[in-house]
């Protein structure tokens, strides 16, 4: 791809870019969200349009009207969103357009399925292929995304953001397949915000910045840090950025919480304090959080705040309350994206704007989103911008925005950072320091050790819906966590337990 431009009404998204993606090796392709990757990845497999530049594929200039035309060339693409029926199985997914007829027209389901069933295989997944996608984790859905890219047979497959929601065993698998493809002289366009995963599977880096190309370079040439000063422009000094404790009394007190998911756990968490909750997929973090904010039934138990019992039964009960949830899914659960950032912002707190006649004040909603705009460094070019239109790190802030205009005594936020880049995840983890600062009590979910090591005050760790124990700083660290992830109770780990 050379001198590449994309603009949209307002905004110039690419501006001479260059991209090379060679045989049988790995190119990642890097930048901060709305450096303009995804943008560029649309235009080279023809959903959108160049305003200017060429493409050439396998040495002939090429122009791509439609996705199906680069399918046809040879190109395939794994969507950083899903792009699943759920009401159809994974086979009817993965050949949807292609399926394999007969001679007299009809589907022939058996070679479907076998088919089907074949890719699945090779991506180690033992899943049946009649599943309904629906039925399926998130996780297994994003394999079936790879399965659907697999069949095309393409030579050039792109990866956008593919290990976001794997676990670390089927992220293993992607990267033998990823291995695979390279020894068959495929290439591969890997983009991801995960720069270990660089170290580990790419062999050359192409960076961008602001929707402009900064540098290409073979991964063995550059190091981590010079990574994230080519895509940031600036150097991050402190990834993890510790504020001093101040913290106070006890604001949230759970006492033998029980239901389907979690089982008789039991923790506090206090004002200024930020707790970090830790364990392993299927550990039930998500499921205590989703209990505590009312989306679960709780079948014994109590949630206490400030001393007073409360009695959740819905997310509504919970707001009322002063406990805020901002989901670890915020295009799923947190934010509604055909709706603009003011309309987001203010969905769980329309009451506070609304008056005795239900109409609602329109100066004041206004301007409460434009304080939070500033105070939140949030990037949109006004506050009626659709919100599907911002970038991942800047989407996030609004999803924890709607939570903090509704203002909680207690915030909880289930992987605060997923899918945001580098440069975001600072922004955010300052934004939290600002909350802590502020006296607000902090519950927070997260998959990356690191992030749980470097942010938290305290480190609870939850194993098969138990709390498995509980470290305080000075005595936290990987192996101490990962033992208690999986249940082990050793003598070395019992002496740091609180």
């Amino acid at each position: 791809m050379k001198n590449i431009s994309k603009e949209f009404p307002g905004v110039k998204a690419l501006e001479d870019v260059d991209l090379n993606a060679y045989n049988g090796r790995v190119m990642a392709l890097l930048g901060e969200n709305g450096a303009g990757k995804s943008t560029l990845m649309k235009i080279l497999t023809g959903v959108y349009e160049r305003s200017s530049g060429e493409i050439y594929y396998k040495g002939e200039k090429v122009k791509f009207n439609f996705p199906k035309e680069s399918q046809e060339k040879g190109i395939g693409i794994i969507h950083q969103e899903l792009n699943l029926l759920p009401n159809l199985t994974i086979a009817e997914n993965i050949f949807l357009g292609r399926e394999p007829v007969g001679k007299t027209g009809k589907i022939n389901w058996s070679k479907l399925y076998s088919d089907s069933e074949k890719y699945l295989k090779k991506l180690k997944i033992d899943v049946n292929p009649k599943t309904k996608i629906k039925n399926l984790s998130i996780g297994i859905k994003q394999m079936v995304e790879i399965a659907k890219a697999l069949s095309l047979n393409a030579e050039l497959i792109i990866m956008d953001e593919p290990t976001d929601a794997l676990t670390d065993a089927e992220t293993e698998n992607l990267f033998r397949v990823i291995n695979e493809l390279r020894d068959e002289n495929k290439g591969v366009i890997y983009i991801s915000h995960r720069l270990d995963e660089i170290f580990e599977i790419c062999d050359d880096v192409t960076i961008l910045r602001d929707g402009k190309f900064i540098k290409e370079e073979k991964v063995e040439n550059i190091n981590k840090e010079q990574m994230i000063e080519l895509m940031v422009g600036r150097k991050l000094t402190e990834q993890f950025p510790v504020l001093d404790k101040n913290i106070g009394e006890i604001v949230l007190e759970v006492k033998n919480l029980k239901n389907e998911h979690i089982d008789n756990v039991s923790f506090n968490v206090k004002k200024g304090e930020i707790l970090g909750i830790a364990g392993l997929m299927g550990a039930g973090r998500t499921e205590l959080a989703k209990t505590i904010f009312g989306l679960y039934k709780v079948s014994n138990g109590e949630v206490i705040l400030d001393g007073k019992n409360l009695n959740i039964n819905s997310p509504h009960d919970a707001i009322k309350s002063g406990i805020s949830y901002v989901s670890e899914d915020r295009k799923k659960d947190g934010l509604v994206l055909g709706l603009s950032v003011k309309d987001n912002m203010t969905l769980s707190s329309l009451k506070e704007f609304t008056d005795s006649f239900g109409k609602i004040n329109k100066k004041d909603e206004n301007s409460i989103c434009d304080q939070f705009i500033k105070s939140m460094s949030i990037r949109t070019p006004s506050k009626k911008q659709m919100v599907k239109n911002l970038s991942g790190g800047n989407q996030q802030k609004v999803a924890i925005t709607k939570s903090l205009i509704a203002e909680p005594k207690v915030l909880i936020l289930d992987e605060p950072t997923r899918g945001v880049d580098v440069g975001a995840k600072r922004e955010i983890y300052d934004l939290i320091n600002k909350f802590k600062k502020n006296g607000m009590a902090i519950i927070m979910i997260s998959s990356e050790i690191p992030e749980i090591l470097g942010m938290s005050d305290r480190i609870m760790v939850m194993s098969e819906g138990k709390k498995s124990g509980e470290l305080d700083r000075k005595n936290a660290n990987q192996k101490n966590i990962m033992k208690l992830a999986v249940g082990m109770k050793g003598e070395k780990t019992d002496e740091v337990f609180k």
